[in-house]
């Protein structure tokens, strides 16, 4: 491997690890508040899908912006149902990405290429030329905003009602906090950073969308939590590591003689969640009251 592939490899990487770090890190917000989202392969569709026809109107800045209104609704109709409502979070999830999977399927057939629909270059947001190659700007806000959750969940009051909310609602509610309202603010704010990870697919990084564009990134989100112990550094850490495979294997299938089959390769990012979540889920503590509705005595 010459030095020119290495840089390749981590520019593909650090592209990779984008939408996982946004939407992880929006998810511990969530999960730290009491709400469990597993629908974040539907987010990440339906944002990339919406993002991609709104940069087409409107340019990238507003494709990206639909992407975290799209993220923000879908998570907003989730949070009322599993909290005022006290749906089963788990069943509201698969809900979205059911939806999500038929909905972008559907719209992809009405624009007159079922399955696929290309993104022109002139829509997508402009990258920076660097030393590595071009660079995504959205790659030093996906390195930013866990740096600026991690803050928030540590030093701030904030931080602490978020953290209250879903490991002891009850006291929390004694103290005057209001649990619902504060779980739906959280599970919105994750969902609007999932929507920034998905429509950054589309507008900023692949320049498609595909009906299966996700293509298990929410899951590979979900076990980033999972490493992380709902810790947002950990959680960029466990991003980058994911990107890191997926862009191995990008780069193995390019090799004149391939030393592994392609479609082995393609398997390794998937092996590699599989093994850190059955690794870390004894491990990790998360609140008590996660995937629990609050009912006020």
């Amino acid at each position: 491997m010459s030095f020119s592939d290495i840089l390749g490899l981590l520019r593909i990487s650090l592209h990779a690890m984008v939408p996982l770090a946004l939407t992880a890190a929006g998810e511990i917000v969530g999960e730290t508040a009491g709400l469990f989202n597993i629908g974040l392969e539907g987010i990440l569709l339906l944002s990339a899908f919406g993002g991609a026809l709104a940069a087409e109107i409107g340019g990238p800045g507003v494709g990206l912006l639909v992407g975290m209104g799209i993220g923000g609704v879908v998570s907003l109709v989730f949070a009322v149902i599993n909290t005022y409502w006290k749906g089963t979070q788990m069943v509201t999830g698969i809900g979205i990405n059911l939806f999500a999977v038929g909905f972008v399927a559907f719209g992809l057939i009405q624009l007159g290429a079922p399955g696929f629909h290309d993104v022109p270059k002139a829509v997508e947001l402009v990258k920076w030329r660097t030393g590595m190659g071009l660079m995504s700007p959205m790659i030093l806000l996906a390195i930013i905003v866990p740096i600026v959750i991690y803050w928030f969940l540590k030093r701030t009051r904030a931080g602490l009602m978020l953290k209250a909310a879903g490991e002891m609602p009850e006291a929390a509610d004694v103290a005057g906090i209001n649990i619902n309202r504060i779980r739906l603010v959280a599970a919105v704010f994750g969902g609007v950073l999932a929507g920034l990870g998905g429509a950054y697919m589309s507008v900023a990084w692949l320049g498609v969308v595909t009906k299966d564009l996700s293509a298990g990134r929410g899951f590979i989100s979900l076990a980033c939590v999972v490493f992380s112990g709902l810790n947002p550094l950990l959680a960029l850490l466990g991003a980058f590591i994911f990107g890191f495979f997926q862009a191995l294997a990008e780069w193995v299938k390019t090799l004149p003689s391939k030393p592994i089959p392609g479609e082995f390769v393609s398997m390794l990012p998937y092996i590699i969640t599989l093994l850190v979540v059955s690794g870390a889920i004894g491990r990790v503590r998360f609140p008590k009251s996660l995937g629990v509705p609050y009912k006020r005595e």
